[in-house]
């Protein structure tokens, strides 16, 4: 295989995106029909929700591959490569797989409309998990989940995160609506887990489950997370569960809104265990302690030290914040941020801006991205040392010139920005998103 077919086939689904989202059912189906449903050769769970879908995804698959089964994880968007979002065993997919499951995608793509990115991305995962024998692939939502194409599943599982305001013009203007939408993924007789807490999303995902006689377990009511001595930094905890107690947990991915994550994947564990599935406690700690989730409040190895983190909605900037208080409460930080055109981006640089000595404002090489002098608008209320770094690599470079070797460098806004800044640290080339 060229390496011209892998950037050939790349640039041919990249440029899908210039024609939006179509969010529908009928396109997957028929594309999997005409695959003869790879989709039904393993086991699923299917995971939605506002924040914390990836992490849930990553470490419930790290458990699954710690307990022995041969799993595929599929998340999204990517940071860096296409890659990223198909995993099987814990290892990305390679470049001549990505070739060779397009094709096979393409050629199974109805005639009357050209499938969405998304809508490849997903049947293309489902081919190479079918290929690889799996046992349980782990699937995250895109957007929504009524509507999304992952709902073609039929799980053994449903996990919905939480639920906030997100992609209002798709899914909806309340919570009730927008809970509507995730509770959508919920199947005939599937358990399901979730950590929504607001009383008109859990009243929806009750109602919802109900008339699908798909039991519900909620955190705080049926299971719930007690932490235990520590910092932001390095901390235990104790499981209050569904079957099981079990104490002294730790988790690898930081920040203490993981608790929470890490509660809905310790009760999906049980739910599996009560399905049959070959899960201990050795295993689950293994898992917990070995998850990997890249550009979530992930710290790099330099000087000044780096944090990058998505942070690419209000909750998810308000937990950086409270993150940043702990870990570098006696530092100065350089903030580097850009911001999508659907984020309340104004919120979330109040949330941020403040702890920050140095603000550098930039802006990822995607259309929906706020320019850089919006943004600088705003902050320039806030402080007065906010400039403008209109080139994500150069943002990053500028940040890490005028930081002190002892202090922090914090990249954030947008999961774009993210992997804009991660490629500029490899030396990996970011081609410009549409």
């Amino acid at each position: 295989m060229s390496q011209n077919a892998y950037e050939k086939c790349l640039a041919e689904m990249f440029g899908l995106r210039r024609f939006g989202i179509k969010l529908g059912l009928d396109i997957i189906g028929a594309m999997l029909e005409n695959l003869e449903h790879p989709e039904k050769n393993f086991s699923c769970i299917h995971v939605a929700g506002t924040n914390g879908k990836g992490s849930i995804a990553s470490a419930l698959t790290a458990i699954l591959q710690a307990s022995g089964y041969r799993t595929g994880l599929f998340t999204s968007p990517h940071l860096v490569r296409f890659n990223e979002r198909i995993c099987i065993n814990g290892r990305q997919i390679s470049d001549q797989g990505v070739v060779e499951a397009y094709e096979a995608v393409r050629a199974a793509a109805p005639k009357d409309r050209e499938p969405t990115f998304f809508e490849y991305s997903t049947a293309m995962a489902l081919y190479l998990f079918a290929r690889a024998k799996i046992d349980l692939a782990v699937m995250e939502t895109g957007m929504g989940g009524r509507l999304d194409a992952t709902n073609i599943l039929k799980p053994d599982l449903c996990i919905i995160s939480n639920i906030s305001l997100e992609h209002r013009d798709y899914l909806g203007n309340t919570i009730a609506q927008i809970a509507a939408e995730k509770a959508g993924i919920i199947k005939p007789n599937t358990p399901v887990v979730t950590g929504a807490s607001q009383k008109s999303a859990t009243e929806v995902i009750e109602k919802t489950g109900r008339e699908k006689s798909a039991p519900v377990f909620r955190r705080g009511r049926d299971f719930r997370i007690r932490r235990q001595k520590g910092t932001n930094r390095d901390f235990k905890f104790t499981y209050h569960g569904i079957d099981h107690k079990w104490s002294d947990m730790r988790s690898s991915l930081r920040g203490i809104h993981q608790l929470d994550n890490a509660a809905l994947v310790l009760a999906s564990c049980e739910i599996l265990m009560r399905q049959g599935a070959s899960i201990n406690l050795e295993s689950v700690k293994k898992g917990m302690e070995n998850v990997n989730w890249p550009g979530r409040l992930e710290i790099m190895d330099t000087r000044p030290a780096v944090i990058i983190d998505g942070a690419h909605n209000l909750i998810a900037a308000r937990r950086l914040a409270a993150f940043l208080k702990d870990y570098a409460e006696k530092q100065k930080i350089t903030l580097v941020i850009g911001i999508l055109d659907d984020k309340p981006y104004r919120a979330m640089l109040k949330s941020l801006v403040p702890l920050c000595n140095r603000v550098i404002i930039t802006r990822p090489k995607i259309e929906r991205s706020l320019p850089a002098a919006v943004l600088a608008r705003t902050a320039g209320e806030i402080t007065e040392r906010a400039e403008i770094v209109e080139d994500v690599a150069e943002a990053v470079s500028r940040a890490m010139e005028v930081t002190d070797e002892n202090d922090v460098v914090c990249i954030a806004g947008s999961l774009y920005v993210v992997g804009e800044a991660k490629a500029a640290f490899g030396g990996v080339p970011v081609p410009k998103a549409v």
